[in-house]
């Protein structure tokens, strides 16, 4: 049975999935929640560092070549923009 947002079982089925909805509403059956487990804050502190210190680590001109390709996918279907992949360079 797949599992929604908060760990809760859903039934796979549209229309038990639409009795189970009303029966929640009016009452008939309680939620069921399963807790979601614990972080590892050590990991999670870990990861935040490493986001930071990426950038930091990189020449600045690997920095340029990641920002101009954000900036051509960015831009690529605004008028005007002229890209490898745009007709007008035919």
């Amino acid at each position: 049975m797949p599992t929604g947002r908060k760990g809760q079982r859903r039934p796979a089925d549209v229309i038990d999935n639409a009795i189970r909805v009303a029966q929640i509403a009016t009452g008939e059956v309680e939620e069921e929640f399963v807790p979601k487990p614990e972080k590892n804050e050590a990991a999670a502190a870990l990861g935040r560092k490493a986001g930071l210190l990426a950038p930091k680590a990189m020449t600045p001109e690997k920095r340029a070549e990641i920002a101009g390709r954000r900036r051509r996918s960015k831009h690529a279907g605004s008028p005007g923009c002229f890209t490898r992949h745009s007709p007008m360079l035919v």
